[in-house]
Formats: structure tokens, C-alpha cells, sequence
């Protein structure tokens, strides 16, 4: 009786034992898929948070994440200032960016030049206002981070005049490619035209309220501006002539995207935002927004992700300058693939940005694919003259059969008739020095 007593008595501590090791492993596993799960972050955007007007690997990072977390980051528009009263007024992180006195500025830096250029510091190689940038764990060269946009939504005005609006500018500008070509008087010109749109989205268009020529614009440190040669010049409304009768009936469709979008390249210290390159950056495509993909070679360890560069519309070719220039919110997941693990998917081989929607593939190609490289020392300032469609063209040409032949198995000889009977080529963008034209291809035609 004793023994079997005993017996049972053993017997049920062992199921105990066994009991607490399985509960034991459970709640480990649980804790490390619970550790593990993606983590919510926000990074608003205020004087401390953005660099405006280059990308740099020197930056220290604003925010860092793990691959798979989740970032809400503000954005703003460099060109809020074409209308503060609608766009910065009573907006404390706007505010703070724009700051602009007799004795400082809130972004000193604005550009990529020298800090001592007479028309301001950075001289304004580069304009957008950028916030990041961001370090991802584990980002290493040679990997590929995938920024997926999950949400955008309109930054509403803070003046309580506008309330339940939002604005944004367009700057038909004298690095548009109609600038040269005017027919009317007074020419050249500059003209900004002012959009207004719904900040709740429930009517989903723009309207333009007013233009306004540009005419020469002191700033506060007594610097004249005769064209938009530097970003963020607050414009005194009371030297223009609005122009009250403008796109009357006119509804454009709002979509939201981020027009600069990027990393960080290795090849130099300050690179201006403006031109496009392998590293992303200013792509100006408009699919660039709520439910697209984006994939970029990683060139420094961590990536450093920035963003900015908002739009509410804009077509393809971004023909006068600008698209209607507005500030933004976005809600980004970010996911890093390493090296090893890129052969046999989309992403192998990957050297240049990669565009993804529920529908369609998308390459991006440039004048040069990588002019930081290709152009040397002076590429900076050469690029913008050396900018053509036909480079662009063959560019995304070559990024194209690149991608059919190394992520789908076809021939060369397959890769070229499909381009010609499948794949969308259009003029990304005319205006970003590097110039791009984009090829996209429907999943709906490739195999499997």
C-alpha cells in the first residue's frame, strides 16, 4: 500500500514537473514572440527633428527602431512660407522650422553648400525639409529596407481662421521645364498658385484659392531674393497681387504621397535632396503614397531613413517645379532583408528603388543611375545640366530587364518583348536634375 502510495505520489509530481516545464516553455515562448512584436513610435517634426535640404550619413539619428516596427513621422512643406498665415501660423513645430528673425533662424542649414553663401547658409543646394533620420537595427550595406505606407492624412491649418482646412503651394518656378518656354507676359515669371483642400478628407480634392506672381523678397537677414533661389524666404503678402480668379470649377483629386523618400548614400558627407538617385530620395512619383512599397539598397550601416517632401497631387513629369506642395503625416512600417536572404525574391540583386502596389511592380530610372559616382567630384553641380529623358529612359530600360531576368527567370530575348507589349513607361519627373522616367509591369502578367 505504501508503495503504491508512493508511486502515485511520484507519479503526480512528475505530471507537475511536466505540467510546469510545458507552462514554463510556453510563457517563454510567448514572451519572446511578445518581445519580438513590432513596437509603435512617433516622431513629430520640429526645428530639432528635420535636416533641411540634404541627405547625410553624419546626421545622428532622430529616432532608432528595430526591422518591423511601426513610425507615425510628421511631415512638413518647404514652401509653407508661401503663405505662413495658412500653412505655419499657430503650429508650434511649423513655427519652430520656420523661425526666421534678424538675429537667427530655426534651421540655419539649408542646403547642402557652403554655410557662408551670401544668398544663405547650405546656399540652397537642396530644399526639402526632411525629418530623420531614422536608424534601423540591423541595416548593413548590401541589405535592402522596405518601407511599406500603411496611412497619410493632411496636416490641418492651426490658424483658427482656417480651421478644418488645409493648404498647400505650387511653385510654377524657374527650374520648371515651361519656364524658357512662355508665350504670355510678363516672361520669364515665377508664379505661386495656393490650393486649399478638406483636412478630414471627406471631400477628396484641391482647389486653388489665389496665384501671385513672385516678385524680389527681403529677408529677415536683409538678403533680396529676386527668384525662389532659397528655401522657407517668408513671402510679404502685402508686396504681391492676388489673383482671386483662379481654376475656377477646377477639382484635382487628392493623393497623397511623399515626394522625398529615402536613405542615406555613402559617396559624399552632404548630398542636395533634390536630385534622385540608387538611395531614393527625391523620386517625386505620386504612387508614393497609402498602400505602396518601397524597397532601397542600403549604402550605410543603419540606412538612415528621411522623409519628406509632401504632396496632395501631382502629375507625372511635375512639369512647372513643384507639385502642390502641402505637410503630411505618415504611418511607415519598416522591415529589413538581409543580403543572405534575398536570392529567389523580388529584392534580388536590388541596386535601385523599387516600387511595389497591390497591383504593380515599379522601377525608377534616372539620367544617370548613380551620378555621385558616374560624374566625380563636381557631380553635385554637374548633374543639372547633364540631365536628359533619354538617359532616363534607358536607365529604367535596363532596371527593367534587370528585374524580369533576375527575379523571374526570363531571357533577355522574353525581358525585351514583354517590355514592349506590358510595361508602362512615363515621365516621372522633369525638374529634379537628375531626371526620371519610371516603367511599371501588372503582377497580373507574370508567371505564377
Amino acid at each position: 500500500m505504501w508503495k503504491e502510495s508512493r508511486r502515485w505520489a511520484y507519479g503526480l509530481l512528475g505530471l507537475g514537473v511536466a505540467v510546469v516545464l510545458t507552462l514554463g516553455s510556453l510563457f517563454f515562448d510567448y514572451g519572446r514572440v511578445f518581445a519580438a512584436s513590432p513596437q509603435k513610435h512617433y516622431l513629430a517634426a520640429n526645428a530639432e527633428t528635420v535636416h533641411w535640404g540634404y541627405f547625410s550619413q553624419l546626421i545622428p539619428p532622430e529616432l532608432t527602431i528595430n526591422s518591423g516596427d511601426i513610425v507615425t513621422v510628421e511631415t512638413l512643406t518647404h514652401h509653407a512660407n508661401d503663405d505662413a498665415s495658412r500653412m505655419v501660423k499657430g503650429d508650434p513645430g511649423a513655427e519652430s522650422v520656420f523661425a526666421w528673425s534678424a538675429d537667427a533662424k530655426g534651421v540655419d542649414r539649408r542646403g547642402a553648400g557652403p554655410m557662408d553663401a551670401e544668398v544663405g547658409a547650405g546656399a540652397g543646394y537642396g530644399v526639402h525639409i526632411l525629418t530623420g533620420p531614422i536608424y534601423v537595427n540591423g541595416a548593413e550595406p548590401g541589405d535592402v529596407i522596405e518601407v511599406q505606407i500603411l496611412d497619410t492624412a493632411l496636416r490641418p491649418s492651426a490658424n483658427p481662421e482656417y480651421r478644418g482646412k488645409t493648404f498647400g503651394s505650387n511653385a510654377a518656378a524657374w527650374w520648371g521645364y515651361h519656364y524658357n518656354d512662355l508665350i504670355e507676359e510678363p516672361k520669364p515669371r515665377e508664379v505661386i498658385t495656393i490650393y486649399e483642400m478638406d483636412a478630414t478628407a471627406e471631400e477628396n480634392w484641391a482647389k486653388a484659392v489665389y496665384n501671385y506672381q513672385w516678385v524680389p523678397q527681403t529677408d529677415p537677414y536683409g538678403v533680396v531674393h529676386e527668384t525662389i533661389d532659397y528655401p522657407g524666404v517668408p513671402v510679404d503678402h502685402s508686396t504681391i497681387d492676388k489673383n482671386l480668379e483662379v481654376l475656377e470649377g477646377v477639382r484635382i483629386p487628392v493623393r497623397n504621397h511623399f515626394g522625398t523618400l529615402g536613405l542615406a548614400p555613402k559617396e559624399a558627407d552632404f548630398v542636395n535632396s533634390i536630385p534622385p538617385s540608387y538611395f531614393g530620395g527625391n523620386i517625386d512619383n505620386w504612387r508614393i503614397g497609402k498602400g505602396a512599397t518601397m524597397y532601397y539598397p542600403v549604402a550605410v550601416e543603419g540606412g538612415l531613413l528621411s522623409l519628406g517632401d509632401p504632396h496632395a497631387a501631382q502629375g507625372d513629369s511635375e512639369l512647372a517645379g513643384t507639385a502642390i506642395e502641402t505637410s503630411l503625416t505618415g504611418v511607415l512600417k519598416v522591415t529589413v532583408h538581409k543580403q543572405a536572404d534575398l536570392p529567389g525574391t523580388i529584392l534580388e540583386d536590388l541596386d535601385y528603388p523599387l516600387l511595389e502596389t497591390d497591383d504593380e511592380y515599379v522601377v525608377h530610372g534616372f539620367s544617370y543611375t548613380n551620378y555621385l559616382e558616374e560624374l566625380g567630384e563636381t557631380a553635385q553641380a554637374d548633374i543639372f545640366a547633364k540631365s536628359s529623358v533619354d538617359g532616363a529612359m534607358r536607365d529604367a530600360f535596363r532596371k527593367m530587364r534587370h528585374f524580369l531576368m533576375t527575379t523571374q527567370g526570363l531571357s533577355e530575348d522574353e525581358a525585351i518583348s514583354l517590355m514592349s507589349v506590358a510595361v508602362d513607361f512615363g515621365i516621372t519627373q522633369v525638374v529634379d536634375g537628375n531626371w526620371g522616367v519610371h516603367g511599371a509591369i501588372a503582377k497580373s502578367v507574370l508567371p505564377g
